[in-house]
C-alpha cells in the first residue's frame, strides 16, 4: 500500500491554476455544489488563519497503449476535495457554481479588514453588508491578475477615514497570502486498484465518508472528453434530477444549448411530463443497471478499469478496450433512459402490486430487476409475453430473501455470470429451488415477519399481494388497500396498543409487531378505541347479523369472512383477549406467509 501513493503539497494558487488549465480534472464542477455559503466562508477563514483544511486526493489515470505503439498519457482526476476546490474556485476566482437546480450562481464572500473580536472577519455577502463601507463585498477581486493593492488601500481609507492604514494594509496582505497557503495532496498512482484507492480515501477522510465505486466511475467518465464522457455524465445527472423534478426541464432548455443539441436530450425529454415516483434513480442506479446489462458483470469497480482500457489478462491498458467500453456504457445508458423501457419496467412493478415507493425497499433489487428486464427483452429464448412475469418473480424472490440487501455486488456478479452461462430459466429454477423451499414458506418467511419494521421485505411483499388482489381494508367494502399505500397513518393495530399496555404491560417491541398491523380507516380505528379484538370483532359480526349500524360498512357475514381472509385475520379472533396475543401473532404470521406464497406462485 505504501508504494501506491505519495504525499506532496500544492499552493492554493497552483491548484486553481492546474484546474484552470485542465491538468487536473474536477468533474464535480459540472454537478450541483452541495456546500452552503457559510461552509465556503469557513474554508476561507481557515486558510486565512493558517488552519489545516484536510488532504486532497488525486488519482493519475493509467497511460493507455495506442495502436501503432506508444502510449497516451492519462489525465489526473481529483477524487476527493472536489467541494473544497469548487468552493475556492467560487470564492477566490469568482467563478459561478451550480445550485441544486443546476442554476449558475455566484458565492460572494465579504471581508472586513477592521474586524475585531474572536469571530471571523469573513461573511457571506448580504445587502446590509454591501452597504457598509467597512466591508469589502467580494474577496475575488483581490486575486484578480490586475488587482492594484496600493490603489485599493487608498480608496478604502478614503471611505473609512477613521481606520488605521497600517492595519488595513497588513490585513489585506494577509488575505492575499491565502493564494500561497499549502494544501496537502495524496497522489495515488495509476496502477493502484480501486479497492486500494477507496481504502486510502476512508483512512484519510476525517469524516469517514465512504467514496462509492459509482463516484469513481462518474469521475472517470467526466474526465474523458475524448470519448464524450463529459456529456455522458451530464446526461446521467440531468436524467436523475428530472426523475425527481420534472419542472427542471425548463431550466435545461433555457440554459444548456450544448446538451439540448446532443442525442441525450431527446432521450430525457419525456421525463418533463413524468409524475411516477416508484423508481427515481440516482447516478449509482443508472451506472449499475447499464453496466450489468452491457458488460454482464456486477462489480462496478470493473467498470472504471474497463473505461481505463484495462486488459485483465495481459495486465496492461489498451486504447481499444477503453474505446469499446465507453461505447458499451453509452449504449447501456441510452437503453436505461429510453421511455419505453423505463415505463414498461415500472409497469411490471406496478402490476405486481408495487405501486408506491413506500413498499419498494431495496434499490439493489430494483436495479437488478431493471437490468434483467433489459437482458430478457433481448433474449430470443424468452417469449416477449413472458418477460414481465419473469422480472416480477425474480424481483419478489430477491426482496423476500434479501438477496441484494447490503453489499451485494458479488452476488449480482455471480447472478449475471450464472444467467449468461446457463440461460435465465435454468438459472432461475436452480435459485428458486434452493431459496424458496417448503421450509422457507412455512418457517423462514413467518420468522422474517417477527419484526416491528414496515421496511422489511416480507411486509412490503405482503402489502403488494393485497394490492394485486384488490383487497379491501379491514371492515370495509370498497375502500382498497391500494388507496392508502404510503399513508402510515392508515396502518393500525389489530390488538390496540393502549389495550395491550393496560392488560399485559406490553412494550413497544411487542405491540408494534407487523403481524399486529393492518390497513384500517381512521374513523374505524377511532371507533374501536381500546377494545379487545374479541369484543369489537364480535360486535361487528352481531351488528351485521341483526342488520344494525356499526363502525364498518360490511353488510353480510360472507363479505365479513372475505374481509378477514383478505387481511389474514385468524378465525379465532372473535374470542381473543390479551392472553391470546402471542398465539394471534403466530397464527397471523403463518396466514400472511401463505398469502404471500399464493401471490408469488400466481405471478
Amino acid at each position: 500500500m505504501k508504494d501506491c501513493y505519495s504525499v506532496t503539497t500544492y499552493s492554493v494558487q497552483s491548484i486553481l491554476g492546474l484546474i484552470e488549465s485542465g491538468d487536473i480534472a474536477i468533474p464535480e464542477i459540472q454537478r450541483p455544489f452541495v456546500w452552503d455559503s457559510t461552509k465556503v466562508r469557513d474554508l476561507v477563514d481557515s486558510l486565512y488563519h493558517g488552519y489545516p483544511t484536510g488532504y486532497l486526493i488525486t488519482w493519475k489515470n493509467p497511460d493507455v497503449k495506442i495502436k501503432g505503439g506508444g502510449v497516451a498519457e492519462g489525465k489526473t482526476v481529483l477524487i476527493d476535495g472536489q467541494q473544497r476546490v469548487t468552493a475556492l474556485t467560487a470564492a477566490l476566482a469568482g467563478k459561478t457554481v451550480l445550485n441544486d437546480d443546476y442554476e449558475s450562481k455566484r458565492v460572494k464572500i465579504a471581508f472586513n479588514p477592521l474586524y475585531e473580536g474572536e469571530g471571523t472577519p469573513f461573511a457571506v455577502l448580504t445587502p446590509v453588508i454591501e452597504k457598509d463601507s467597512r466591508w469589502i463585498s467580494d474577496i475575488a477581486e483581490f486575486f484578480a491578475p490586475d488587482f492594484d493593492s496600493w490603489s485599493f488601500v487608498n480608496d478604502y481609507i478614503q471611505a473609512n477615514p477613521d481606520c488605521n492604514p497600517k492595519i488595513v494594509n497588513s490585513r489585506i496582505t494577509d488575505l492575499k497570502a491565502i493564494a500561497t497557503r499549502q494544501l496537502g495532496c495524496i497522489v495515488v498512482a495509476a496502477e493502484c486498484s480501486i479497492d486500494e484507492v477507496t481504502d486510502i480515501f476512508i483512512r484519510i477522510n476525517s469524516k469517514g465518508a465512504v467514496l462509492s465505486q459509482a463516484d469513481f466511475a462518474m469521475s472517470k467518465i467526466a474526465a474523458d472528453e475524448a470519448h464524450g464522457g463529459n456529456m455522458l455524465r451530464k446526461a446521467i445527472d440531468y436524467y436523475c434530477h428530472l426523475s425527481v423534478k420534472p419542472e427542471f426541464w425548463a431550466t435545461i432548455t433555457e440554459n444548456d444549448a450544448e446538451f439540448m443539441a446532443s442525442e441525450y436530450a431527446a432521450k430525457a425529454a419525456w421525463l418533463k411530463d413524468d409524475k411516477d415516483d416508484i423508481y427515481d434513480p440516482d447516478y449509482n442506479d443508472v451506472l449499475r443497471v447499464a453496466f450489468m446489462h452491457m458488460f454482464r458483470r456486477g462489480k462496478l469497480a470493473d467498470l472504471v478499469s474497463l473505461l481505463s482500457g484495462r486488459d485483465f489478462e495481459a495486465r496492461d491498458f489498451k486504447s481499444e478496450i477503453a474505446d469499446a467500453s465507453f461505447a458499451k456504457l453509452h449504449d447501456g445508458v441510452i437503453k436505461f433512459m429510453h421511455k419505453g423501457n423505463f415505463q414498461d419496467f415500472t409497469a411490471a412493478l406496478r402490476s405486481a402490486g408495487f405501486i408506491s415507493p413506500a413498499i419498494i425497499g431495496s434499490k439493489g433489487a430494483v436495479n437488478f430487476a431493471y437490468n434483467l428486464y433489459l437482458t430478457l427483452k433481448e433474449d430470443s429464448s424468452i417469449p416477449s409475453t413472458d418477460v414481465k412475469r419473469w422480472v416480477q418473480r425474480w424481483y419478489v424472490m430477491s426482496v423476500l430473501t434479501g438477496r441484494y440487501s447490503g453489499s451485494s455486488e458479488s452476488i449480482m456478479d455471480r447472478d449475471m455470470r450464472g444467467i449468461a452461462d446457463r440461460g435465465f430459466v435454468s438459472f432461475y429454477n436452480e435459485i428458486a429451488a434452493s431459496q424458496l423451499s417448503d421450509n422457507f414458506w412455512s418457517v423462514t418467511l413467518p420468522q422474517s415477519l417477527t419484526t416491528t419494521s414496515i421496511r422489511t421485505g416480507a411486509w412490503m411483499v405482503y402489502v403488494a399481494s393485497q394490492v394485486r388482489a384488490a383487497d379491501n381494508t379491514l371492515f370495509t367494502n370498497g375502500f382498497k388497500v391500494a388507496d392508502v399505500i404510503g399513508n402510515v397513518g392508515d396502518i393500525h393495530h389489530i390488538f390496540p396498543k393502549a389495550y395491550l399496555r393496560k392488560e399485559i404491560d406490553a412494550p413497544q417491541r411487542l405491540y408494534n409487531q407487523i403481524a399486529n398491523y393492518t390497513y384500517l380507516e381512521k374513523r374505524i380505528n377511532i371507533a374501536i378505541g381500546e377494545k379487545s379484538p374479541g369484543e369489537y370483532f364480535s360486535q361487528a359480526r352481531a351488528a351485521i347479523i341483526e342488520g344494525k349500524p356499526y363502525f364498518g360498512d360490511i353488510s353480510d357475514e360472507e363479505t365479513l369472512a372475505l374481509s378477514l381472509k383478505a387481511n389474514c385475520i385468524p378465525e379465532g379472533v372473535f374470542h381473543m383477549t390479551a392472553k391470546d396475543y402471542e398465539t394471534f401473532l403466530a397464527e397471523r404470521r403463518a396466514l400472511m406467509a401463505q398469502k404471500i406464497r399464493r401471490y408469488f406462485e400466481g405471478l
